[in-house]
């Protein structure tokens, strides 16, 4: 499914081997190669960062050996079945009836993958929060096999094929659905801090550990608080960001479909600016299409996202998914969606999703003729990268309104409160409840996204901190390169999606594995 999702030819037909035996083995090997690889010279310094790339990437398995999320949440096996059949039809690199075919030969593996989720999920390490995730999730399944991946099938005959495929995979999820509403476990989502930790230095390579990270963020949030009560001033004339913030999301897109078309024409606009100014070289062939969010992650995702084209392919087209809501949302849930989406917003949304973000550097990068480096990347850098080139179109001019500037800079300390709430959920006893309240008060989410925010990192432990962290070390790394900006950009996001110290070291010196420009 992996190899699929990256675009390697021949697995498009099958989602792989869920079974408690294939996970531990791969466990085995995973060892076995950090093993051998940690012995390994290298021929030439980006050989060496190659290397230490998937060295890191080995370090972070084996360390996460000891929590085995197949173990522990349903989300495992659901998001393989969700992505593997999305993606393809979304992205259509290959000819309609190559798609069905490949669909329908998953699909009749589905029924398997969902058993090994009811056989695999141990009640002692599976979090009641992360059971009731994968429960939302898994009432999408019948819809989204039966209705939403047919309806994406021009021919229809194929589609009715596929519909027809799809009737054994829907009752499984039936059946999975409930399992999991009678299923009881009682274990814990808190990672602890040893391995939190662990992670940060081992498959991150930053040079700290959780509590550091935990009092960065904190210093983060207290220095843009500040800033944030000048520009306040400008913008609503209080010092009380939190206030006038809330005034701006009244001004929002009426409908979700106006949200999406207004974000269609916001990317325009940032492509075009970030073009003006000369900040990156544009890949050939890049495109970026505008979208609504696929059904089956609106339960779990109440934020803007991204799909990247495979980066083993030579398609440069990606998504940027906008945040629409589940079908059974009241009317006022699906107006505090839209509020959290404000016109003020959108800019910085939309360049972090698009032009110089995500979309930009993933199709960049893609240039890079080291394989490996399109294979692994972390979260610490891409996120990281996209809440980088936030603050550098704040710098061009590109908020040009004490609004825009307040909401970009109310963006920003949104990310230092994740590493706040994260680091301390995960490694120290700040409840859910508490942590609701934080991402609420602190930052200027509705309380029904507070919710899905939390939600989402007591199941994603380390990842809501990478966007801030690596900004900051993005930034770090800036201020010592000698050479024009737009070369900086090239070259440190044409390197890949890297550890940051070894970001570092591809944009120190000359380099042989980065696109030319």
């Amino acid at each position: 499914m992996v190899a699929s999702q990256l675009g390697a030819d021949g697995y498009d037909h099958t989602l792989g081997d869920f079974t408690a035996a294939a996970f531990t083995a791969r466990a085995r090997e995973e060892a076995g190669w950090l093993e051998r690889l940690s012995t390994l010279e290298a021929a030439t310094p980006d050989d060496a960062i190659d290397r230490d790339l998937v060295l890191s990437q080995l370090r972070g398995w084996v360390a996460l050996a000891s929590w085995p999320d197949w173990r522990r949440d349903p989300a495992v096996y659901l998001s393989a079945v969700f992505t593997s059949l999305f993606n393809p039809f979304q992205q259509r690199l290959k000819p309609e009836p190559e798609l069905v075919a490949a669909a329908v030969s998953r699909l009749a593996e589905v029924p398997g993958v969902l058993a090994a989720c009811r056989a695999n999920l141990d009640p002692d390490l599976a979090a009641p929060l992360l059971v009731r995730r994968g429960l939302d999730q898994a009432r999408t399944g019948r819809r989204f096999l039966t209705r939403t991946v047919p309806s994406m099938v021009r021919d229809p005959a194929l589609s009715a094929r596929l519909a027809e495929a799809a009737e054994p995979a829907a009752r499984a999820f039936d059946e999975l659905v409930a399992f999991l509403e009678g299923f009881a476990c009682g274990g814990d989502w808190r990672m602890g801090e040893r391995l939190y930790s662990t992670l940060l230095r081992e498959r991150e390579l930053l040079g700290y550990g959780a509590a550091e990270l935990h009092e960065k963020g904190g210093a983060a949030w207290a220095s843009l608080d500040e800033r944030m009560r000048e520009v306040a001033r400008r913008a609503g004339g209080t010092a009380d960001w939190r206030a006038v913030m809330e005034s701006l999301m009244d001004d929002h897109p009426p409908t979700l479909e106006a949200m999406r078309a207004e974000y269609e024409a916001e990317t325009r606009r940032v492509r075009e600016f970030v073009r003006s100014r000369d900040l990156v070289t544009f890949p050939e062939g890049e495109k970026c299409l505008v979208l609504p969010s696929a059904e089956y992650t609106r339960p779990v995702a109440a934020v803007a996202h991204y799909l990247a084209p495979p980066p083993l392919t030579s398609s440069r087209t990606g998504v940027f998914f906008v945040p629409f809501t589940p079908d059974d949302f009241t009317e006022e849930e699906v107006r505090q969606r839209l509020r959290t989406n404000s016109r003020a917003q959108m800019p910085s949304i939309a360049a972090h999703e698009t032009y110089p973000g995500h979309h930009w550097h993933l199709s960049h990068m893609a240039g890079n003729p080291r394989t490996v480096r399109k294979v692994f990347r972390t979260p610490y850098f891409s996120e990281g990268w996209a809440l980088y080139v936030e603050k550098l179109l704040h710098e061009q001019g590109y908020f040009d309104t004490p609004a825009t500037e307040l909401a970009h800079l109310d963006c920003r300390v949104f990310r230092a409160a994740r590493i706040v709430v994260d680091t301390a959920l995960h490694c120290d006893d700040m409840s859910i409840e508490q942590a609701e309240t934080f991402m609420a008060t602190k930052a200027s989410l509705t309380p029904g996204t507070a919710r899905a925010e939390v939600s989402r990192y007591c199941a994603w432990p380390t990842q809501a901190p990478s966007y801030l962290t690596g900004a900051l070390e993005i930034d770090r790394i800036r201020q010592a390169y000698q050479g024009s900006l737009k070369a900086f950009h090239d070259r440190i996001a044409g390197a890949g999606g890297l550890p940051l110290g070894l970001a570092e070291r591809a944009v120190s010196r000359p380099g042989e594995g980065t696109p030319a420009g």
